[in-house]
């Protein structure tokens, strides 16, 4: 099976990325896998405790990885992660897409992933406002606002849009058909306007 790697920090926000790795899991094609800057557990804003599978430094398997999906968390903004970035670069290039959410594309803002495709985030006024002493973010331009999109192997979403970020990773994996993926999105999506 291929793994999708579940990136966390220290506060990671639970439920944004819950509806994808629920139905990735539940593929016979992939398993979801945690990583860390370290093995040390990490403690999520709902106060979930989930430990880590790989630290960074020792993961090596870039020929079995089909995904890194970079969930929300306050830590995101509070600090460079200069490590992590290298490692998500290195995955950019062997042509891995990336998916984040939230706090977690202004991490991919400030180091300059997103000077040259299309994104979206939580606001554009937001993004300026986080990294306004940051030099690596260029992309104004191609900020959009937008539940979520998928561009130049990145897919970013707002924090409103975890039902639309799972389904683009299921598109982008072909977990199913288009048309059950659309079925199970609406599904949910119908579930949560009653």
């Amino acid at each position: 099976m291929k793994e999708v790697l579940l990136f966390l920090t220290d506060h990671w926000a639970d439920w944004e990325a819950g509806h994808a790795i629920a139905g990735i899991s539940m593929t016979e094609q992939y398993v979801v896998k945690t990583i860390a800057v370290d093995k040390q557990p990490k403690v999520s804003i709902g106060g979930m405790r989930a430990e880590i599978d790989y630290a960074i430094a020792d993961y090596q398997n870039f020929d079995n990885l089909a995904m890194l999906i970079l969930t929300g968390s306050f830590s995101w903004g509070e600090n460079r992660y200069d490590e992590i970035a290298a490692f998500v670069r290195d995955a950019h290039n062997r042509s891995i897409p990336i998916a984040a959410i939230c706090g977690a594309t202004i991490f991919l803002a400030k180091h300059g992933f997103l000077n040259s495709v299309k994104h979206t985030g939580d606001e554009l006024e937001y993004f300026q406002e986080m990294l306004e002493n940051e030099e690596g973010y260029k992309g104004e331009e191609y900020f959009t606002v937008s539940q979520v999109i998928n561009d130049g192997g990145f897919i970013t979403a707002n924090e409103t849009a975890a039902l639309e970020f799972a389904r683009e990773i299921f598109y982008v994996l072909k977990t199913d058909t288009d048309e059950e993926i659309n079925s199970w999105y609406e599904k949910q999506r119908c579930g949560m306007e009653h």
